[in-house]
């Protein structure tokens, strides 16, 4: 059976998930009312073995741009750290748009039949791709979003001084999935020390009515006593991210400020001035230049990664794979 994948999803973190899920037939048992003491059905065994993809049809590629080798270069970036995926180039024709091209891709995991359809366009620049969103192409997706946050991400950092590999965090102190995703960070950085690690703030403050002052409190910790006070209050400020009220934030900021070391008082001031202001929102004016719309969303040498689905595993699997693609 064939389906359709987002773009968003088939590409980034836990791409093509539903792939390598089983596809489960007659998951529900039911009673036979002429022998109620009959055993319930059981669920029919998930298929298994590699996938069969079909024919390719020449006639289906009618356009010179993007060549194949663009295309394999493209997803081998997205998907090249998950050694059992298999894909197959279906198409890649022409469209009334001039320069556009639609570009049409199966791909499975080796040990699952089911197979998945992935269809782009791309512009006739060749630089980008797009779907429901648009999206940087090529064979070095990442290289453009790994160069700005180079220069950029100058928020708050720890781990090794070479940014050869560069971890880029960019979180809402008041958003449940950024709390969660905390100790996947810390166990990625204590798996990779030799990355270079950076917080860059990303209130969103339609929907949440305290992340601005936390924010701003963050930056001043920084500002009065570096990363290390910085590491220390944010991680006291998650961990009671329920305190986070309009009734209590002041008091569980300045609590977190103490307990890191910084005077308090000094923090609040600091919070109220146009500098800490203007950091926050360079920050958020970075994120909006990288196309960043939700937290946690990490970034691994320019690659960005939605962090709320995507376990351990498969972020421990995209590190080491970003790290050797750019050496």
């Amino acid at each position: 059976m064939q389906f359709s994948v987002s773009l968003r999803n088939a590409l980034f973190a836990i791409a093509l998930t539903g792939m390598v899920a089983p596809l489960l037939h007659g998951q529900t048992t039911e009673e036979v009312p002429s022998a109620p003491s009959a055993p319930a059905a059981t669920a029919a065994p998930a298929p298994t073995g590699p996938p069969q993809f079909p024919p390719v049809d020449l006639a289906n590629f009618t356009s010179d741009t993007p060549s194949k080798d663009t295309v394999n270069a493209f997803l081998h970036e997205f998907w090249g750290y998950d050694p059992e995926r298999v894909w197959q180039i279906q198409a890649i024709q022409k469209t009334a748009a001039p320069g556009v091209s639609k570009v049409t891709v199966l791909a499975a995991q080796k040990t699952n039949p089911q197979i998945g359809t992935l269809q782009f366009f791309t512009t006739p620049d060749g630089q980008h791709l797009i779907s429901s969103e648009v999206m940087p192409f090529g064979a070095r997706p990442f290289d453009a979003a790994h160069k700005i946050l180079q220069t950029e991400a100058n928020g708050p950092s720890r781990g090794a001084a070479s940014k050869d590999l560069l971890l880029v965090e960019f979180a809402d102190f008041q958003c449940p999935h950024c709390k969660a995703v905390q100790p996947t960070v810390e166990k990625l950085l204590q798996a990779f020390p030799n990355a270079h690690f950076v917080f860059q703030n990303l209130p969103l403050t339609s929907i949440h009515t305290e992340a601005m002052k936390a924010a701003l409190y963050s930056v001043c910790v920084a500002k009065l006593n570096g990363n290390e006070a910085f590491f220390k209050f944010s991680d006291l400020v998650f961990q009671n991210q329920e305190a986070l009220t309009p009734q209590t934030s002041d008091s569980t900021l300045n609590d977190a400020a103490t307990k890191a070391g910084v005077d308090a008082t000094k923090v609040a001031s600091c919070a109220l001035m146009p500098e800490a202001k203007a950091t926050v929102e360079a920050s958020i004016k970075l994120a909006q230049t990288l196309n960043v719309n939700e937290t946690p969303t990490l970034f691994v040498n320019g690659r960005g990664i939605p962090m709320g689905a995507a376990p351990y595993e498969t972020l421990q699997k995209i590190v080491a794979f970003q790290s050797k693609e750019d050496k």
